[in-house]
């Protein structure tokens, strides 16, 4: 009787969610324009301040206003700040930060501000990336080789995207990003560390499980922000692409908006 329960509760409970009105969201996987060295493989950018790039940049944006968002999160902690809403956009507003080479400033405040939005939010996680650990598992083991390569292969490809920079617009070097096939090989990545490890010892089930527990944190940061109805556009780096778009797509309630839809050619 207990699972009955349960079954019907959990039906119930999708029903009122499909009922109300859905909260429409855009997952935009970015690159860093600021050049902050955080990554993995970090993407070498040009200037985002140059005059030419100013103008790709205001062509992003006027794209992506016309999905109308009602919120806009980015990638930024603020669960210290009262329902993490941004001080540094309302700076931002007041004519500080406009020449701050992010992808914040540059396409998150630059929008909200064309759109008359009071607040953006901030809905960032920070988490272990127990990188080092795994690496060292691969250099005992004989599928040492493979994980090398791997990492190799995420190289070139960050490389390949600096290269691609010559010749297209930021809107294009988005679209790239925000591809479905580019978003599944990026991920791929990831689950391609479950081969290191054996037995009790699973340094590759370790990082993937803290990859997963960071961005489910930024997705609840997410679900808890938005109301029945928003339009919510998310600015985040291009890695989280995939498990917040899986998050989105698997909330009752939420409807997943492609990107590509709303990225200039």
């Amino acid at each position: 009787m207990r699972n009955l329960w349960c079954s019907v509760a959990l039906s119930l409970g999708v029903g009122l969610a499909a009922a109300a009105q859905p909260v429409q969201v855009v997952v935009v996987g970015a690159y860093h324009f600021g050049n902050p060295g955080l990554d993995l493989n970090n993407v070498k950018v040009d200037d985002v301040l140059q005059p030419a790039r100013q103008a790709q940049v205001r062509e992003v944006v006027d794209a992506l206003a016309a999905f109308k968002p009602t919120r806009i999160a980015v990638e930024a902690d603020a669960d210290a700040l009262p329902q993490h809403a941004l001080p540094s956009y309302r700076a931002y507003l007041a004519g500080q930060g406009q020449d701050k080479r992010n992808e914040i400033n540059q396409i998150g405040f630059r929008l909200a501000r064309q759109l008359g939005h009071a607040e953006v939010y901030g809905v960032d996680v920070d988490g272990d990336f127990p990188f080092e650990a795994v690496e060292a598992f691969a250099k005992t083991n004989e599928n040492g080789a493979d994980f090398q390569r791997s990492v190799e292969a995420m190289a070139t490809l960050t490389r390949e995207f600096e290269a691609a920079q010559q010749h297209a617009t930021v809107g294009q070097l988005l679209r790239r990003l925000n591809q479905p096939e580019s978003i599944r090989e990026d991920h791929a990545w990831y689950m391609s560390t479950l081969r290191q490890g054996q037995a009790a010892t699973q340094p590759g089930a370790a990082l993937v499980s803290s990859w997963y527990a960071r961005n489910l944190g930024i997705c609840a940061r997410l679900v808890q922000l938005a109301r029945p109805g928003d339009r919510l556009l998310v600015l985040y780096g291009a890695g989280h692409s995939y498990l917040l778009r899986h998050c989105v797509e698997t909330m009752p309630g939420f409807q997943l908006v492609e990107a590509i839809e709303y990225l200039p050619r």
